[in-house]
């Protein structure tokens, strides 16, 4: 049987015609720049992204390395339409095609927008754009911090308009305003200003840049700038685009100028207005206090003293009346105390009298006192014999009743252990009704005697 035309191929394996496949592909299709909408999402661990790119009639999976999903401007979620830039390769562990995407970014204004209104709600949602959270911008700053690119016009308004206004001292971050890295700068600039201390360290910041479109903003809507504008300690003024522009770092700053040139305006006051106000100030000081002058000597002069001989003569003539009615005086003193005396003066008959009243009332409160003292008396007596039954029951003959015996020995010392009483030639025992003399080799007679009298002293067994 002839060979068919197939025939005449080498023969490859499965993983052999799999690599041809992918170095076909990846040679053909090296540069792809692909518009869908983005499917399921996925970023591992490792930091590789992992979506679907499909539209209404395909499918086509996505993968994209860590550096370049930190580099993103935005954050793929489902739904979104992008346009991802890459090359085709193939998987050979599950024979399908993917896109190695090196780049990505939404699909037009609209998708932008709706990432944006998403991103205000949840930045919003954790309170970040409350009023309580704004700082108060200083009046005069001595240094003023500005986030901008260097070599633009933005920083060449704001320099003029603080030297027309108040010159002051500026300190400028350079930093990209647009692109992938621009985030990230302005993050730094705005960090790196609130790390400084010392004379250095601006008083207030100023985060600015031209208008541009959407994209050209989109910078200044990232999280990591919104969340370093919220968390800056130093005053923060937001100058971002034209008048009509809004991005999201204008609802965490203190302040939001229309235009970089309206920061200026804010960040320090006229120096002139303050000069005309200072003199003007002192104008009317000036005139305050020669108005106060003058009412101070027009009250003086009213108030004017009079001559030291006016002041006396009032005196002196108070000195004459005083003088002339004093001897009258002490003759009437007297006589009043000697209608005093007279009537102080007491008779036999009235003194008797007296001494009668002080018997009656010493007699009547004798009277009123008796029951009160023989009420005492009577308490006395009980709390004595409770006093007394107390004592006879604490008494050592009390105890001696109930069993106990006082030891002593020959000669009338206690006892106060077994070993002292075998040594003992003779001991007397107190009972509660009389003394017994014992031996305790067990010679002599007990011999009785009167009971202890209640002064005795004695150990008790």
């Amino acid at each position: 049987m002839p060979d068919s035309p197939s025939s005449n191929q080498p023969e490859q394996s499965v993983s052999e015609l799999a690599a041809s496949l992918k170095r076909t592909i990846e040679t053909n299709f090296d540069h792809v720049v692909v518009r869908g909408e983005l499917g399921r999402v996925t970023i591992a661990k490792s930091g590789h992204m992992y979506a679907d790119l499909k539209d209404d009639r395909a499918v086509l999976n996505a993968v994209m390395w860590k550096g370049q999903v930190d580099r993103l401007t935005f954050r793929p979620e489902e739904g979104l339409e992008v346009v991802a830039t890459g090359r085709l390769s193939t998987y050979e562990g599950r024979s399908a095609y993917q896109l190695i995407a090196s780049s990505m970014r939404p699909a037009g204004a609209g998708a932008l927008m709706q990432l944006l209104e998403e991103r205000k709600k949840k930045l919003a949602a954790e309170g970040l754009f409350e009023a309580r959270h704004k700082k108060p911008i200083p009046f005069l700053p001595r240094t003023i911090g500005v986030v901008t690119s260097p070599t633009g016009a933005v920083i060449r308004d704001i320099l003029h308009r603080i030297r027309e206004r108040f010159p002051v001292r500026v300190i400028v971050w350079p930093a990209l305003v647009q692109g992938e890295q621009a985030a990230a700068q302005v993050t730094a600039g705005i960090k790196g200003f609130n790390a400084m201390s010392g004379p250095d360290r601006p008083d207030v910041i100023i985060v600015a840049r031209g208008g541009g479109s959407i994209e050209d903003l989109w910078p200044f809507n990232e999280e990591i700038v919104v969340r370093a504008a919220f968390a800056s300690e130093i005053p923060l003024i937001s100058a971002v685009g034209h008048e009509t522009d809004t991005t999201l770092i204008d609802y965490v700053s203190d302040r939001r100028a229309p235009t970089p040139t309206g920061a200026a305006e804010m960040a320090v006051p006229v120096r002139t207005e303050l000069l005309l106000g200072v003199e003007e100030s002192g104008q009317r000081l000036k005139r305050a206090l020669t108005r106060s002058l003058g009412r101070a000597g027009d009250k003086l002069a009213a108030a004017r003293l009079p001559r030291p001989e006016t002041l006396l003569q009032s005196k002196r003539q108070r000195l004459d009346y005083a003088a002339a009615s004093l001897p009258r005086a002490a003759l009437a003193l007297t006589q009043r105390a000697r209608v005093r005396l007279s009537r102080l003066q007491l008779s036999p008959a009235t003194l008797r009298a007296e001494i009668r009243a002080q018997r009656q009332r010493l007699r009547e409160s004798a009277v009123r006192a008796r029951p009160a003292l023989m009420r005492l008396i009577e308490q006395k007596k009980t709390a004595l014999a409770s006093e007394g039954k107390l004592l006879e029951t604490l008494s050592y003959q009390a105890t001696l009743k109930r069993g106990y015996a006082i030891v002593r020995g020959a000669d009338g010392q206690l006892i106060r252990s077994a070993a002292t009483a075998a040594g003992e030639d003779a001991l007397r025992l107190t009972f509660s009704d009389g003394d017994v003399t014992t031996h305790p080799g067990g010679g002599g007679t007990p011999a009785r005697k009167p009971p202890v009298r209640k002064g005795d002293q004695g150990s008790l067994f």
